[in-house]
């Protein structure tokens, strides 16, 4: 079955570090680039950041920029996304995304609307103060 399967939400604290998963069944990442995606309780969906598989590349946006951290384990077909210094306002549900890469799609899919291939359903992160 093609999906990507997440995990590793929860309820953290301030300050905490939190990692969430994101594995790819029945493709390989190795020709996708992926997107991090949140949505804050009635807010709309952001993108906040992005790892290409042509040429490297990652983005953050402003917010988490020095806090996240996107990586891949090729081995394991899976993408990570480490947060640190959790904030309450990184509350959210995290989707992570997958679309196939002719060229380089990042930061692309994470700041502009396009046709993505694949979707997590999404893991709710929380962040008390």
């Amino acid at each position: 079955q093609v999906q990507l399967v997440q995990s590793g939400g929860g309820l953290v604290q301030v300050g905490d570090t939190l990692i969430l998963s994101c594995k790819a069944s029945g493709f390989s990442l190795d020709y996708y680039a992926i997107g991090w995606f949140r949505q804050a309780p009635g807010k709309e969906r952001e993108g906040i950041s992005c790892s290409s598989s042509k040429d490297g590349s990652t983005y953050y946006v402003d917010s988490v920029k020095g806090r996240f951290t996107i990586s891949r384990d090729h081995a394991k077909n899976t993408v990570y996304l480490q947060m640190k210094d959790l904030k309450p306002e990184d509350t959210a549900v995290y989707f992570c995304a997958a679309e196939e890469e002719k060229n380089p799609l990042c930061p692309v899919i994470v700041t502009h609307h396009i046709d993505i291939d694949y979707w997590g359903v999404g893991t709710l992160v929380t962040v008390s103060s």
